[in-house]
């Protein structure tokens, strides 16, 4: 079945499958799902639907919206996604690629995917350099101040930003962190107009960062691709000169995983 297509109507679905359906239907279509959504796509009963929703839900599969109605992936479904993103042969090219962006630039290059609270860092290439920020893979960072956070925010429709940031104070971790999410609002237009959001030390003092999106097979952001580095060494202005062999790396990503 192409990745694109939607799920068939078939009310013969073995029962041991039909909870995979669910969760595969709600991935593809990449937005809050409500029940209704998906009587039509897979074609089961109406109280089959909400039945599998429910299980998926209590079992951490699913996270039920603040509509009440609606359902997005849930802490294990992301879980299970990021594992499948780094088994190893998956993991290898990856990294082949990344190491080959990393010596063109000469700076650290950083793989990050979209989680609930923030951006988990999936890869790292360091630089050689001795002078370095230590970022480890698993590190969680902000949306609002981070180039990867940004670069994410920027592709997100006008609900679920409004959502994001509304939900609480925007965090000030440094001088230069914008913390007006009218202001941010602004940065995103302009970050989805040029291809790229910037972190000019606005996460970490001495820290300034690019960001470029990873996509998926229907073009929708799957993770980020960015470059850090100390300003000492890398003014904001020198790292925007890695954008190209940055772009190229993150369109080589984009095929590896729509090949899988």
């Amino acid at each position: 079945m192409p990745a694109d297509a939607p799920l068939s109507k078939d009310n013969q679905i073995p029962t041991n499958l039909r909870l995979l359906r669910i969760l595969e239907e709600v991935a593809r279509l990449g937005v809050s799902v409500k029940p209704t959504d998906l009587i039509d796509t897979i074609g089961l009963p109406k109280a089959t639907i909400h039945r599998l929703l429910q299980t998926a839900e209590a079992e951490g599969f699913l996270q039920r919206d603040l509509d009440g109605r609606s359902f997005g992936p849930g802490d294990r479904l992301r879980t299970l996604a990021v594992n499948t993103m780094s088994s190893e042969r998956i993991r290898t090219a990856r990294l082949a690629i990344m190491k080959a962006a990393a010596e063109e630039i000469g700076e650290t290059i950083n793989l990050a995917t979209p989680d609930r609270e923030g951006m988990t860092y999936l890869d790292r290439v360091e630089t050689k350099w001795p002078l370095r920020i230590q970022l480890p893979i698993g590190t969680q960072v902000p949306f609002h101040c981070t180039a990867s956070g940004k670069m994410y925010l920027s592709s997100l429709r006008a609900a679920p930003l409004n959502a994001v940031l509304s939900a609480k104070p925007l965090d000030k971790l440094t001088e230069r962190t914008t913390t007006d999410p009218d202001a941010l609002r602004h940065e995103l237009v302009q970050t989805r107009a040029r291809g790229y959001a910037q972190d000019d030390e606005e996460f970490m003092a001495g820290m300034a960062a690019i960001a470029v999106p990873v996509l998926d097979c229907q073009d929708r952001l799957l993770a980020t691709l960015s470059v850090h580095a100390p300003v000492m060494r890398c003014s904001l202005e020198q790292i925007i000169g890695f954008l190209a062999p940055l772009q190229r790396a993150a369109t080589k990503l984009s095929e590896l995983n729509q090949s899988e």
